[in-house]
């Protein structure tokens, strides 16, 4: 899966930048709030755990048949860090090993286990978060509808989301990266299922204009 190297993505307001082991000082920064894991879970890391984590993500999955894609949120104007967002990426019938979530679920990539089978192509179990100063400006929307085209034009058929079923917020966000809820409940979180359409964000630039 070769294919699913992130590259940058540009939107209007944000470039998503893959991500690397350096951006983990500032990054310990952005998610040092408590409240923001509320529903993410965990508890804020300090820049050496973080980095520890970015450098495991950075290397990528041990499973060949698996991609594990990271970008950082930047912010144009100033330059700023402001969140992540994530993707893992596997085939239809594939699983993510238990490893893959790198210890923590703001910063790494969750369990793929039992996923709903994709139309003929991979599915990507998608995530984001967004420091507090930086919420409630439409920057997880952009940056997850951005990352979802990127996503579906590079073949992936099917998104997929958890969410707790009292974070409206990050609901607001899956659907408007076309994903609706299911009846399906995994750690406590409702399952949201949706296509990847290769709309659903701008184009990206980097190495063959496609962030390869």
């Amino acid at each position: 899966m070769s294919g699913f190297t992130p590259g940058t993505i540009h939107t209007a307001r944000l470039l998503l930048l893959p991500l690397r082991a350096d951006h983990a000082e500032e990054m310990a920064g952005v998610l040092a709030d408590p409240a923001l894991h509320t529903f993410i879970g965990g508890s804020p890391a300090a820049a050496t755990a973080l980095r520890a984590r970015y450098e495991r993500l950075v290397a990528g999955s041990p499973d060949p048949a698996e991609s594990w894609c990271n970008w950082v949120i930047q912010v144009r104007d100033g330059g700023h860090l402001a969140g992540t967002v994530q993707a893992t990426v596997t085939e239809s019938h594939g699983s993510a090993p238990d490893g893959a979530t790198g210890g923590a679920r703001a910063v790494g990539h969750r369990h793929l286990a039992d996923a709903d089978p994709a139309a003929g192509g991979p599915v990507a179990e998608i995530a984001w978060v967004v420091g507090t100063p930086w919420q409630g400006r439409g920057i997880a929307t952009e940056a997850a509808r951005a990352m979802a085209g990127w996503l579906g034009r590079r073949g992936v058929r099917t998104l997929m989301a958890h969410i707790h079923a009292d974070h409206r917020a990050s609901a607001a966000v899956a659907t408007a990266c076309g994903l609706a809820p299911t009846d399906v409940w995994h750690d406590g979180e409702v399952r949201w299922v949706g296509p990847a359409a290769a709309e659903a964000g701008p184009r990206t630039r980097g190495r063959r204009d496609l962030g390869q």
